[in-house]
């Protein structure tokens, strides 16, 4: 059965045990979203850390970063990442001198990479940095990186093998895409308060991340609680794909690469068996007759903050309905 409208429904009373996976700007939108409905007890937002990487010996999260600095209100919101209000001082003066310059760290964001480095250098895990940085910033709801452990997502491509960041900032995605490896997956455990808010969730969602390199990751740790005997959480996810495209970074160029044409329904079939519910643009609506799960077409495109919370109850709905 398939619903192919957005329902619009007030917003429910009933409480809801959220937990959203999440990696990039799309995914800290939607999680933004999320943050503005529902109350910070039923939320956790369980973010990617496999694009983590040290620069100028700073230990670096650009997407945990992103999805904090957009919940705080403190994002840029040209980029979509970064700090709002940024100045450049001191990677300017570094490139001058001979440094990398290809990484742009602004000086406001200088301040996160530094405290966090201090910290880790004193034995503290990268989850308790993490809430301590969201209470300063006033971020209520739980944000958890996807592990405390070290994973890396290497790129595999045509000119050999490259770390994420070298890939997608350095090299601008240019690179053809031939596969993806995570180097220390195998052994990382979920971050503390992960599983437990997995175990606790009546649903999680998988916002509009690019299902590769953002929401793979997350998966390789987590899918076993998701998918398990046993487990009745409900798994929605949300197309980062509109029209064949993405609104920021590589998916669709990835996916072209592996030979598979990008689509609404791609995205569908890349969590094939995970899925209890499934989010997809109005240009894509076609596509539902091919979705095995019960699926909602709306507007995904989030350009303004009424439209984060729009996906977001949109989002809520259709777990209601599921």
């Amino acid at each position: 059965m398939k619903s192919k409208g957005t329902a619009h429904r007030p917003l429910s009373t009933v409480r809801r045990r959220i937990v959203a996976l999440a990696g990039g700007v799309g995914g800290a939108k939607l999680a933004h979203g999320l943050a503005q409905i529902l109350p910070p007890e039923d939320l956790t937002i369980i973010v990617n850390t496999g694009d983590d990487f040290e620069h100028y010996g700073l230990y670096i999260c650009p997407d945990l970063d992103t999805v904090c600095y957009t919940l705080a209100g403190l994002a840029n919101p040209e980029t979509g990442w970064g700090r709002v209000d940024e100045s450049w001082n001191v990677i300017e003066n570094a490139a001058r001198l001979g440094g990398p310059g290809w990484f742009r760290l602004g000086d406001r964001d200088l301040g996160t990479h530094l405290e966090r480095t201090r910290r880790l250098r004193e034995g503290h895990c990268l989850s308790e940095i993490t809430r301590d940085f969201c209470k300063a910033w006033g971020i209520e709801h739980t944000v958890l990186p996807m592990t405390d452990d070290c994973v890396r997502t290497i790129v595999e491509t045509g000119e050999g093998d490259l770390e994420f960041q070298e890939y997608f900032v350095h090299r601008h995605c240019e690179p053809r895409v031939k596969g993806f490896r995570f180097d220390g997956i195998e052994t990382a455990e979920p971050a503390i308060g992960a599983r437990e808010a997995i175990a606790e969730a009546e649903a999680v969602v998988i916002c509009p991340s690019n299902p590769w390199v953002s929401v793979d990751p997350i998966l390789r740790i987590f899918s076993p609680l998701l998918s398990g005997e046993g487990s009745g959480v409900r798994v929605v996810a949300v197309s980062p794909i509109i029209g064949g495209e993405t609104v920021k970074g590589p998916a669709a160029k990835m996916y072209r690469e592996l030979g598979i044409e990008p689509s609404a329904l791609a995205v569908a079939n890349h969590y094939s068996g995970l899925l209890t519910g499934f989010v997809l643009d109005r240009v894509d609506a076609l596509s539902v007759k091919d979705i095995e799960v019960k699926s909602l077409v709306t507007d995904t495109l989030m350009k303004s903050a009424e439209d984060r919370r729009r996906l977001a109850q949109d989002v809520l709905n259709l777990i209601g309905d599921l």
